[in-house]
């Protein structure tokens, strides 16, 4: 392992996962060893922790593929320094960057190990909060619009939960690549955060049947493409609202996780529909990594390379001024349980920042 030559503290704090429950009960803050990374991975000194709806599964013990073995950190995003590298990471040292931790937990720590190839630069010129901001959210939004989508100028795509992380990313992706933006959310408060971001329609679907006003607004055709994240609660009303030979990326599974392992798309619905239905995962494996999990799962990971140019594209655009980041709040380290909370009552709005002193 390579370190810094400033030597690091022998332990940390960490918020940990005891046993499932809500965030204000399930979560302690613990004193543990600092983790040591190993070959291909690095270690961050964390300054700021994004928070994900996904992390609540790791803490009230919901739908998980792998389920690590209790006590452990929830945390699947940070932004920080490196400080230590694994064997043939020792060229991360002291970079400054964005990470998935192992395994997609651990992030809720002052030090987290990350695997080298879900790690990517963040210029200095990126001022906290934003240079946390703008990991998983711009990345998945590129990566169904922009990968999957191949959203053209002229176009009109429907963004669900349009002032979330994922949402607000896909609507400034949109507008510059010259799309027409039809987005939902569920306020007036969040409505006028999309007109803001650039949606040209926006709608609150607490008021208003959205896949009626999506007819309306594309003379009964429908949407050239669908950014759905929430899932099985606009599944349907969202096909509808599609129009022939349109692109539906099923993104995630706000609205109800446990589907995400059951069956629950009619396929005479798609057929009827002539649509094309396109699935979106944000993971990055090393090559033979992928090639493991392709062989033994079917599954289709992506490449570090892929990630790399994902995220010099949006540096690109944050700095050119075409897209900005969308935080909502910024919170200290110790107000994790409380911030975790208002995101799971869906009293937020962006994205949650982490700072750490």
């Amino acid at each position: 392992m390579t370190s810094d030559p400033q030597e690091a503290p022998p332990t940390m704090r960490a918020w940990r996962t005891h046993q499932y429950g809500p965030p204000l009960e399930a979560l302690r803050l613990d004193t543990v060893e600092l983790p040591v990374p190993g070959p291909g991975e690095v270690r961050v000194r964390v300054q700021a922790i994004p928070l994900n709806l996904n992390d609540l599964e790791r803490i009230t013990g919901g739908n998980m593929m792998v389920e690590p073995e209790l006590p452990y950190s929830p945390g699947m995003e940070v932004m920080g320094i490196v400080d230590a590298c694994g064997d043939g990471a020792w060229h991360w040292m002291g970079r400054r960057v964005v990470a998935m931790p192992r395994q997609a937990h651990g992030g809720y720590a002052e030090y987290a190990v990350c695997p080298a190839v879900s790690t990517f630069d963040v210029p200095d010129t990126i001022a906290l909060p934003d240079a946390a901001a703008l990991y998983f959210p711009f990345h998945l939004a590129w990566l169904g619009l922009v990968d999957r989508a191949a959203l053209q100028p002229g176009e009109t795509v429907l963004i669900h939960a349009g002032a979330g992380g994922s949402g607000s990313a896909a609507i400034q992706i949109a507008k510059h690549l010259g799309a027409r933006v039809i987005a939902t959310a569920g306020s007036a408060e969040k409505v006028a955060l999309c007109r803001e971001l650039g949606a040209d329609v926006a709608i609150d679907y607490t008021v208003d049947d959205f896949a009626e006003v999506v007819l309306a607004e594309t003379g009964g055709a429908g949407v050239e493409v669908v950014f759905d994240n929430v899932g099985e609660a606009v599944l349907e009303a969202s096909i509808k609202a599609t129009a022939y030979n349109g692109r539906y990326l099923m993104m995630g599974f706000a609205s109800n996780k446990v589907v995400a392992d059951e069956p629950f798309i009619v396929p005479r619905r798609i057929l009827m529909a002539n649509i094309k239905l396109g699935g979106v995962l944000l993971a990055y494996a090393t090559d033979d990594m992928r090639a493991l999990v392709k062989t033994a799962m079917g599954w289709n990971f992506l490449s570090g390379d892929q990630g790399t140019e994902i995220q010099r594209r949006i540096v690109e655009l944050f700095e050119q001024g075409s897209v900005r980041a969308v935080v909502g709040a910024v919170v200290g380290f110790d107000q994790i349980p409380e911030a975790i909370t208002a995101m799971a009552n869906r009293g937020t709005t962006g994205r949650t920042i982490v700072l750490l002193d």
